[in-house]
């Protein structure tokens, strides 16, 4: 609290002016200080932290030790849209499965590259599945970036594949 300090500063004999007392107050800043943190201890527990935002993905479970692995079943070359990550961002895509006399084009991830025939095939093709393969020399922001366009595009089926040797031939053939 507030101090105020009532000493006399000099000596008071007779004959002597008197002269007013000096004062001098001093300000105890404690409570201001217990004000503050109790201020900045609020906010802390009060706001919302950001959360991270992150896609959900299913992943196959693994077999126990002697449990036998059932085969997958087979994907209709109707149904599938193969899409494959290249260097420099760069999308090469083809629908069917990998045969060597595929039809392959290249877009990019722009809006109206990769977004615009997912969504195409997705109204075209009830059941479309997607086959994700990654180069070696694309980046990992590429498998993120189609990962996202996946979702936004409301393809509910998709898989990474590893890249075949056929697949890196009909990139090179472009």
């Amino acid at each position: 609290m507030a101090e105020l300090d009532t000493s006399q500063g000099g000596k008071h004999g007779k004959g002597k002016k008197k002269r007013s007392k000096k004062q001098s107050t001093r300000v105890d800043m404690t409570p201001m200080v217990d004000l503050g943190f109790l201020l900045v201890t609020f906010f802390m527990l009060t706001t919302t932290f950001s959360k991270p935002q992150t896609m959900e993905i299913n992943l196959p479970a693994r077999p126990t030790p002697g449990e036998k692995v059932e085969d997958a079943p087979e994907l209709k070359a109707s149904k599938a849209f193969t899409v494959i990550l290249g260097e420099f961002g760069k999308v090469y895509y083809y629908s069917g499965l990998t045969t060597e006399n595929a039809e392959v084009k290249v877009t990019d991830f722009s809006e109206g590259g990769i977004r615009k025939i997912l969504l195409d095939k997705n109204a075209m093709i009830n059941g479309l599945t997607v086959l994700i393969k990654p180069t070696d020399k694309s980046t990992y922001k590429n498998v993120v970036d189609i990962l996202d366009e996946m979702n936004i595009t409301n393809v509910k089926r998709y898989a990474l594949v590893d890249v075949t040797p056929v697949d890196l031939d009909l990139i090179k053939k472009l």
